[in-house]
């Protein structure tokens, strides 16, 4: 749904929003519980274990990043930690970050000094 929000009103921008939020709660309810039925409770990257309270600090992760995507087997799903779940999304966008400025960055050569280098002889020395 494509719209121009700088001719919508202040009230119309809120009922898409509601909308919005509200559709998108009713589509992630329904693979939420599925996935939390099918896989064991344990984050897929670092192996935390969730029970109990702890339980919401779990996500769904879609491995093709399409939210629509939602076979009933849970095959496009993975349980991840808030944690782990953030480090996923940010993931590219941190890569294309770095490959974008060091491909424009100019090329220098690597640091020549280093504070540590001496550090065992200084403290075998006390």
């Amino acid at each position: 749904m494509t719209t121009n929000n700088s001719n919508l009103s202040a009230e119309d921008r809120d009922k898409l929003v509601a909308n919005m939020r509200k559709e998108e709660q009713q589509r992630q309810s329904g693979y939420r519980e599925q996935a939390l039925k099918l896989f064991p409770h344990v984050c897929g990257r670092c192996s935390r274990d969730f029970e109990g309270k702890k339980i919401s600090e779990l996500t769904v992760h879609h491995i093709d990043h399409n939210h629509d995507n939602n076979p009933a087997n849970g095959a496009n799903w993975e349980l991840l930690c808030i944690y782990c779940h953030d480090h996923e999304h940010t993931r590219g966008v941190q890569e294309s970050r770095l490959e974008s400025t060091t491909d424009s960055a100019p090329k220098s050569a690597p640091l020549s000094h280093s504070p540590f280098a001496a550090l065992a002889t200084k403290i075998k020395a006390k």
